[in-house]
């Protein structure tokens, strides 16, 4: 429940944030957040891990753009901002505490939910070549990009003057 009571938040939270960097910190912890879940709700934590890695290098990419061209911005917290949270705790603090404290507490059912929504099933025989596949077909087109690309010339890059001339 506190997890997604945090994530709920969160993506309310980003109507009031303007600045860009603070709009990347709420995805990378809704990213945390939703890593958590799928681990929580699978059997083991590699789907779960595998997300967060992709979606921290996309991320990574957003934080270089950003931070070369919004550098210069002020960050100042904003009031409405602060009241939204302040809602959001005081909801939860009621929700927790209003609720029986055996409510929270494991259902045999939901153990063997968990265990038939196991991701497994992609890595047994009719999905396995598909699964390999793909494995290499990314990995192929990752040693391509990083071939075709040139690391003296780009957007970021360009701007920089050469100390050489």
């Amino acid at each position: 429940m506190l997890i997604m009571m945090i994530t709920i938040t969160l993506s309310m939270m980003i109507m009031w944030i303007k600045h860009p960097l603070t709009m990347g910190m709420i995805l990378l912890t809704q990213t945390i957040n939703l890593s958590l879940f799928m681990g929580y709700l699978n059997i083991n934590y590699w789907y779960s891990y595998i997300l967060f890695l992709i979606m921290i290098g996309g991320m990574l990419v957003l934080f270089i753009y950003m931070t070369s061209v919004a550098s210069n911005e002020k960050f100042s917290p904003s009031i409405k901002l602060f009241m939204f949270l302040m809602f959001m705790l005081f909801i939860y603090l009621n929700l927790t505490i209003i609720n029986d404290p055996f409510y929270l507490t494991i259902n045999n059912n939901y153990i063997e939910l968990k265990h038939n929504l196991s991701l497994n099933k992609y890595f047994n025989f009719p999905n396995l070549t598909i699964m390999f596949m793909l494995i290499m077909y990314l990995l192929i087109s990752l040693l391509v990009i990083v071939k075709i690309t040139s690391f003296k010339k780009g957007s970021l890059r360009s701007n920089f003057s050469n100390p050489s001339n």
